[in-house]
């Protein structure tokens, strides 16, 4: 047993030895040679100018560019919604319509597909019917508030894209929809 003890002391002592020699520091003796580097500035500086100069036509084509991205998105985003079994718009529907309609008449170079759509209920072909009399019915309006018909198609999904596909009154409502697609 007590060989064993001073066997690990002698081993902890061996292992103490070499991580401290180990970690001496080493200095070195040569010291690098003296050298005069002498610099000479011939070139004049001159400081730049206090007021960074502004592009305003820059700025203004930036911010026309933001503004119609939004109104673009704007123009898509905004839905119309039908009652039961019809294509009359009602007062809300012709307000948004007159909100889409003066974007477009703003930014004559943006073009809209009118998607029709319905609720499940009828025949398909009821449904697709009443689809495209639902769009038809909006691209209508927008032509009377003044946008060119040849910016404008119109196509019918019946029943075959629900927003929600729930088989109740509310999902219903909101089938019952034409929607804005940007080209």
């Amino acid at each position: 047993m007590k060989n064993r003890v001073y066997f690990g002391i002698v081993a902890l002592l061996a292992l103490s030895l070499f991580v401290f020699a180990g970690c001496a520091k080493k200095t070195t003796t040569t010291t690098p040679p003296e050298t005069k580097v002498e610099v000479k500035d011939d070139s004049q500086w001159t400081p730049p100018p206090t007021e960074p100069k502004v592009d305003e036509a820059a700025l203004a084509a930036e911010a026309e560019a933001r503004a119609k991205t939004e109104a673009v998105e704007e123009l898509s985003s905004i839905t119309i919604h039908f009652a039961f079994d019809s294509y009359e718009l009602n007062e809300e529907s012709r307000a948004t319509l007159a909100l889409k309609a003066s974007i477009m008449r703003k930014y004559t170079d943006v073009g809209v597909v009118v998607e029709g759509h319905c609720d499940e209920r009828g025949t398909e072909e009821y449904n697709l019917a009443l689809g495209e009399r639902r769009a038809r019915a909006a691209y209508e309006h927008l032509v009377i508030l003044g946008v060119e018909p040849e910016r404008m198609k119109i196509v019918s999904f019946g029943e075959e894209r629900p927003l929600d596909p729930a088989h109740n009154e509310s999902a219903w409502a909101k089938n019952r929809r034409a929607e804005f697609v940007v080209q």
